[in-house]
């Protein structure tokens, strides 16, 4: 099933790249004029007012664990690189968390949980990809349901006897019918460990554009095991750009313009929380990725400012909670929310933005400028964040930004757009394949200064520029740059089959 609903993907794929625009589905119109709503929600999910997210390395799920924000999302997905170690070592630190033993002794300093941490919720893979490492009939198997099984196997009657559960976020969801295979898998996963049916619960991240006319479908397949939906923005921007990478009228301005305010942005966020609403779901709003510098006040500053208006914004719409990316936003995010909700646990009971959100509002072009500026952070950060990913670290803090393959995709994707529609700079110079070598060339003599020669080598850097380029230069366009960059991880000699 899984084999077909990627094919189905790539099917819809040719379509729209023959013109046709992504348009709400006639045939599950009854879905979404019918009143139903999700099963109830469990009471620790019921207040997720800050959830902070990050990679599975220990000490990430132990500072996050900590943090004093609600929930933690324990990322195997956009912000863990997937060398087997880490994707094993990962599972581990799960289950330790999960019994309360988790602990780490690390230069000089000891890491313990507190007595009271976050509600814990794990986002596997992605159903495109496949875990290398493990095969079945001389295939790799679904690195989604190697993700899902090993913690749900190992974790699941455990969490239900700490009156917690097995709590999941699901990325890059393409339709509703990819949703019914993950309540496909969870039924069969409860009946397994002899768990009640319901006793998962997922969150839903609508980060691809043919999900956002699909939210209440996505819901009404999972409505027995659904926590509700989540504006997955970074990358809702990046399939955006894919989905549509064919239509010239369709061309993003610089990375930095495309703001949550832009109109298409505004119409996707206001549709998810009417949705989630009307469904007794939570709405949850999307992740703030500044990072504080601590030896600078002034970026801190200025950081803190633009998470606060953020949040501020996403809480006087209607999100029920949001996400950061660093334990000092927590602070301001969470009080952004209080000034709205009190203490109230979520608002699931305002409608949100009222009014129907139309197809022509989902797909709004968004205004504004490309500059040698916007593409040569795209070109830096690209190439700096798979220098860090193919090293083993999927979370990278890059111009005070916390970034993951989800903003490398931009950044990639922006330039592919440009180059293959001629786009024109503000200055009147086009965005050419000579132009971007020219820059790239630069902003890699840049890298090398700041690393050094000898980490540059070690690193390998140029091979990340290689990968970049290739992704972002190429005739046809790559799905997805972790697949080609996955070529540069550290190999395993550790290999199962089952």
């Amino acid at each position: 099933i899984r084999s077909e609903l990627l094919a189905a993907r790539r099917a819809r794929q040719e379509e729209f790249d023959g013109g046709l625009r992504p348009d709400f589905l006639p045939e599950t119109a009854d879905v979404r004029s019918r009143q139903w709503s999700i099963a109830p929600i469990p009471a620790d999910l019921q207040k997720r007012t800050v959830e902070i997210t990050g990679p599975v390395d220990r000490k990430m799920i132990i500072n996050a664990l900590n943090s004093g924000a609600q929930a933690f999302m324990a990322d195997f997905e956009d912000s863990n690189a997937p060398t087997f170690e880490n994707i094993i070592a990962g599972q581990v630190n799960l289950a330790d968390a999960v019994r309360r033993t988790i602990s780490l002794d690390q230069n000089g300093k000891s890491y313990r949980l507190d007595p009271d941490p976050a509600v814990l919720l794990v986002r596997p893979r992605g159903w495109h990809l496949d875990e290398r490492n493990v095969s079945k009939n001389g295939r790799p198997i679904s690195a989604s349901l190697f993700d899902f099984g090993m913690y749900f196997f190992h974790n699941g009657i455990e969490l239900v006897s700490r009156e917690t559960g097995p709590y999941f976020y699901l990325p890059k969801l393409e339709s509703h019918l990819e949703a019914r295979l993950w309540n496909d898998v969870f039924v069969f996963a409860q009946d397994a460990l002899g768990l009640p049916q319901g006793t998962i619960k997922a969150t839903v991240l609508i980060e691809t554009l043919p999900a956002a006319f699909e939210m209440d479908e996505i819901l009404f397949e999972l409505r027995d095991h659904s926590a509700g939906l989540n504006a997955g923005r970074w990358d809702y921007i990046f399939s955006v750009i894919k989905k549509l990478r064919n239509d010239p009228s369709f061309v993003m301005p610089d990375r930095d313009q495309v703001t949550m305010s832009v109109p298409f942005m505004e119409a996707y966020t206001d549709l998810l929380i009417h949705t989630c609403h009307r469904r007794g779901a939570h709405a949850m709003g999307g992740m703030a990725a500044f990072i504080p510098d601590r030896s600078n006040p002034e970026v801190t500053e200025a950081a803190l400012a633009s998470v606060k208006a953020d949040k501020e914004k996403e809480a006087r719409k209607g999100h029920d909670g949001t996400w950061v990316a660093h334990p000092d936003l927590i602070h301001v995010a969470s009080r952004a929310f209080t000034d709205v909700l009190g203490q109230a646990p979520h608002q699931i009971d305002n409608p949100g933005p009222v009014g129907w959100i139309t197809a022509s509002d989902l797909l709004a072009v968004p205004t504004g400028s490309i500059t040698e500026t916007g593409l040569r952070k795209n070109i830096s950060v690209g190439i700096r964040y798979i220098t860090s990913w193919i090293n083993g670290v999927g979370a990278a803090a890059i111009f005070n930004l916390m970034e993951d393959a989800a903003t490398a995709e931009i950044s990639r994707s922006q330039i592919w757009q440009w180059v293959r529609h001629g786009a024109t700079m503000d200055d009147g110079r086009v965005v050419t394949e000579e132009l971007v070598r020219t820059l790239t060339s630069e902003e890699l003599a840049f890298i090398e200064e700041e690393f050094g020669s000898e980490a540059y080598i070690s690193n390998n850097v140029d091979g990340a520029a290689g990968v970049f380029l290739r992704v972002a230069l190429s005739d046809t366009f790559e799905e997805f740059l972790t697949i080609p960059a996955s070529d540069l991880l550290p190999s395993s000699n550790q290999h199962s089959t089952v």
